[in-house]
């Protein structure tokens, strides 16, 4: 008869070398204590370890049932087409998160009661590594169940003449005709590359390039230093690099500014996938503003999008709380949407808690606002099943 052999769990192995570091970090700390030596410096930073060895746990376990959460995005995420064409609407957040975990992001869905099936992180042009395509981003989100939105932004100041000999050797002069300059294939080396780690992340995710290419005050891929022209065929220019090299897993956003003319700066029906465009109240918080409804902020440019025939996408969807009644803000903005807007089947929250495109630091987070909280969970109760996420 042979004896059975009784099995630790792992995470019995790891609650116990927590218990003897703990003890371990006491006792040395009693010893060591008054001194500043390298001893107590060792268990200064093993207790350091063993915090981030809980937190991560924790963090981790939330993860896992983020995931099981999303178990009715699966049949969506990994299917361009049905992302397109999807009927519900899809509900998503950016923040000012850190790359290797999403935990901001969570405690918003916490909050909510909800799960982001969209993630959305913002990428600058350069060469050097910070600018590639965000693999460890998108890997992330995609671990989490959900799918990256990335808006990916024309900035030229930050390549050299050296590795791109084509460009304009001068900073102050490099933004006039940027978009002209990549429409040429001045850019064509980091376009490439990003396109084909692109390619190698293998799921689907949104593509947001040169977003607000009409307003001519915030980017410098802007009207001021562009021709309408250069952004449509800078557009299908990169277009172009990612069919050429199999690059199909891009859905193509194009994001114009609604306040601005936009129609001349459409690239076609053949080289856009869904049409977004920010819907953002910043009430009396700057002078050049008021409080605007979501009406107010959307209507007329809606008549001239929808006769594009696109679905549509609010990329950067919130509120400031300076000027007016933010809660009855976004409870009308759902209602108008789901009553006079059928084509908006994706929300994403903007929820930076320091924005800095004014000359102030804007904080745009609702997360310790109750009653916008507490609107939005009963305005979502509303909404008809067929638009709803399952989790609403």
């Amino acid at each position: 008869m042979t004896s059975k052999k009784f099995k630790i769990p792992r995470i019995g192995y790891v609650i116990i070398i927590l218990i003897i570091a703990f003890l371990l970090v006491y006792l040395f700390s009693i010893i060591s204590k008054g001194t500043n030596g390298p001893l107590k410096t060792l268990f200064y930073n093993a207790e350091h370890m063993i915090d981030n060895v809980e937190e991560n746990m924790i963090v981790k376990q939330r993860e896992n049932r983020r995931v099981n959460k999303l178990i009715w995005f699966d049949s969506i995420r990994n299917d361009k087409e049905k992302l397109i064409q999807n009927e519900m609407i899809l509900m998503g957040a950016s923040d000012n998160t850190q790359i290797d975990s999403y935990e901001s992001i969570i405690n918003l869905e916490d909050s909510l009661g909800i799960t982001f099936p969209i993630i959305h992180i913002y990428k600058a042009w350069g060469e050097k590594q910070e600018h590639a395509f965000p693999k460890i981003e998108s890997e992330t989100i995609y671990r989490l169940g959900s799918i990256p939105m990335i808006t990916w932004e024309p900035w030229v100041g930050a390549f050299s003449v050296k590795n791109y000999p084509k460009i304009e050797p001068s900073l102050e002069k490099r933004d006039k005709g940027s978009l002209a300059s990549i429409a040429k294939g001045d850019y064509d080396v980091y376009i490439l590359e990003w396109a084909k780690q692109a390619k190698e992340f293998g799921h689907p995710f949104y593509l947001r390039f040169g977003h607000e290419m009409n307003d001519p005050y915030h980017y410098p891929w802007g009207p001021q230093n562009n021709f309408k022209a250069d952004f449509v065929n800078a557009w299908r220019h990169v277009y172009e690099i990612f069919k050429i090299n199999g690059v199909n897993n891009a859905i193509w956003v194009w994001n114009p500014h609604l306040s601005y003319e936009f129609d001349n700066f459409y690239p076609g029906d053949t080289y856009v996938d869904i049409i977004s465009f920010g819907v953002l109240n910043f009430g009396s918080s700057v002078s050049w503003s008021k409080w605007w409804t979501f009406e107010e902020l959307l209507s007329n440019s809606y008549s001239i999008l929808k006769t594009y025939n696109k679905p549509m996408m609010i990329s950067e969807f919130g509120s400031l709380i300076v000027g007016g009644d933010r809660e009855k803000w976004f409870t009308d903005a759902y209602a108008k949407i789901t009553m006079d807007y059928p084509l908006i089947k994706s929300i994403i929250f903007f929820h930076y808690s320091n924005e800095k495109s004014t000359d102030k630091s804007l904080n745009w987070q609702f997360i310790d606002d109750p009653n916008v909280i507490i609107g939005m969970k009963n305005s979502w109760k509303k909404w008809d099943k067929s638009i709803k996420q399952p989790d609403m």
